[in-house]
């Protein structure tokens, strides 16, 4: 049987376990879209294709699924760049299809033509051009092979149009076999036993999490590792849920914006287990000075992010999920750390994390109350800023896929549609993005997406009328010269959510902040909540630019 490579494209992706499709038609992507038609295939028209991307992102993010996205030749593909970089960073598997002009006008300088796989290199795992129509179907199947397996990534099938064009015979491809691509799952067993020895014997252990954690699914194996050991947990902005906040063994969040007791515990520990974490510069701050004192065991399943920032002693390389599993067998007997636990919990004690409490609206308030009256059960998804910052101080994670942050690239706009991703592939869950009154305009058009498609995603934009991270460096580091921070000309998000058939709520007093979310809550819309929170508020504490992390301001006792 002969089919067109649309018709064999979409059958691809069915096979693939494809559910879902979020993107934006264009000229050379029309064969495909008219394909999609007929097909079982949902698809999601977002209303940008930058929202496209993030969805997928989101998407994959709360199912562990590949996330998938479309967009035509040209613009539509470089629109979807900022949602792939942020995939990239943060190792997220997502397959990007883009529309191409026809194989014999590649090069010309034809309409909408923009060289796809130049542009996109360097922000995916790997990526496809595909001139011949039989090829297609296993590019597909290797390219969500890639996407899915080892560290994961986003991946691009750039398609011209003449190929979705052409018909073949469709065979679906056997198993992928890709000889230079098989990444280690498995642990050496030596280093695994070596690390385990050096647990047991470690004076001032912590452990260091990060999202390797999540993606491996291996937050249970990660917990059994702490209540066995007794070790405390620290966990990086895209590790949050790995290990339950609420547990006595957790430090929450280190680094630049990280508790006060995860960033003196590290820095005086002895021995970190890093597991699915990179050492990035929010974590480390100034390299030189990093936990001067410790052994480190780095366990990640991405060979060169080892040693890549912090020079370690016993390298892992493997799947956490297995790894963990192991260490858990070789670890025979609870280190001796009583010592070390009473100067971390009198650390956790004196310095807690806090915020003026007073009569006036804060946003540290707003997130502690959305965390009572959702009793944690919720996907939060966040923009990028101060409000990323505090949903990740004040709102309390317990399960894995329950924090959905832009991290390495630090996106602004990422948070809404992801939203409408996690929503779509979690449909009975509680969805809210955290936003700020600058990021949550960055994708705004999206809400006629969430809408349309009855949503019921709740955003929760703390107002507080600036760029606020930016200008709280401003105001700490150039003399509160507050350039091109000020947004005191924004819309009417009450009347903006209105307009787009969405329900807007606007909060002022501190008073009325529980009542507002219980109700939102309840409805059955997308609910923009507009929080006029205090517009000078810092978030504290905070590691300067160059500093150690134990240098911190803001936040002790």
């Amino acid at each position: 049987m002969k089919l067109k490579g649309a018709e064999i494209l979409i059958k691809a992706l069915e096979k693939e376990g494809v559910d879902v499709i979020f993107g934006y038609p264009g000229g050379s992507v029309l064969p495909i879209f008219d394909a999609l038609y007929d097909a079982p295939v949902k698809f999601m028209l977002t209303r940008h294709e930058q929202g496209a991307a993030h969805a997928a992102d989101g998407y994959a993010r709360a199912t562990g699924k590949v996330g998938v996205c479309l967009a035509t030749s040209g613009p539509g593909a470089t629109n979807l760049v900022t949602g792939l970089a942020t995939a990239y960073m943060d190792s997220v598997p997502v397959v990007a299809i883009t529309g191409q002009v026809k194989t014999f006008l590649i090069g010309n300088d034809a309409f909408q033509e923009a060289d796809v796989t130049g542009i996109t290199r360097p922000v995916t795992k790997h990526n496809y051009l595909v001139k011949d129509v039989k090829e297609l179907a296993a590019t597909v199947k290797e390219a969500f092979h890639i996407a899915s397996t080892g560290r994961p990534g986003p991946v691009v099938i750039d398609v011209p149009v003449d190929v979705t064009i052409h018909e073949t015979e469709y065979r679906h491809p056997g198993p992928v076999n890709i000889r230079s691509y098989k990444p280690t799952v498995t642990g050496h067993i030596g280093q695994v036993k070596k690390a385990a020895k050096a647990i047991m014997s470690a004076k001032k252990p912590i452990i260091y999490s990060g999202g390797g954690v999540i993606i491996s699914n291996a937050a249970s194996e990660l917990t059994e590792l702490a209540r066995k050991t007794g070790i405390p947990v620290t966990t990086t902005l895209l590790g949050l849920g790995g290990f339950p906040e609420t547990d006595e063994l957790s430090l929450g969040m280190l680094g630049m914006h990280g508790t006060v007791y995860a960033n003196h515990a590290i820095m005086d520990s002895d021995l970190i287990i890093a597991v699915g974490a990179r050492f990035d510069d929010r974590v480390t701050g100034k390299i030189e000075a990093f936990a001067p004192h410790a052994m480190i065991i780095h366990i990640d399943i991405d060979p060169s992010a080892i040693s890549k920032n912090v020079k370690v002693d016993i390298p892992i390389v493997g799947d956490a999920k297995n790894v963990l599993k192991e260490l858990n067998r070789y670890i025979k007997k609870k280190p001796d750390i009583t010592a070390w636990m009473k100067k971390v919990n009198d650390w956790k004690k004196k310095s807690p994390l806090t915020y003026k409490k007073d009569n006036k609206l804060r946003p540290q308030y707003v997130v502690e109350e959305l965390y009572k009256v959702t009793k944690g059960d919720a996907i939060i998804c966040t923009e990028v800023g101060q409000n990323q910052m505090w949903a990740a101080q004040f709102y309390q994670y317990t399960k894995p896929r329950t924090y959905i942050s832009s991290g390495g690239l630090g996106t602004m706009g990422y948070g809404f549609p992801a939203a409408i991703g996690a929503q779509v592939g979690k449909p009975k869950a509680t969805v809210i993005d955290i936003a700020g009154d600058g990021s949550i305009q960055m994708n705004i058009q999206e809400l006629i997406t969430a809408v349309h498609n009855k949503l019921p995603i709740k955003i929760v934009i703390l107002n507080n009328r600036y760029l606020g991270m930016v200008r709280q460096w401003q105001e700490l580091f150039y003399k509160k010269r507050y350039s091109s921070t000020c947004l005191e000309a924004s819309p009417d998000f009450v009347k903006l959510a209105e307009a787009y058939g969405a329900v807007g709520m606007r909060i002022t007093k501190k008073s009325e902040v529980k009542a507002a979310l219980k109700k939102a809550l309840k409805i059955k819309n997308v609910v923009v909540m507009d929080f006029r929170v205090e517009k000078e508020e810092n978030v504290f504490p905070m590691v300067p630019a160059g500093e150690a992390i134990n240098r911190m301001i803001g936040g002790m006792a």
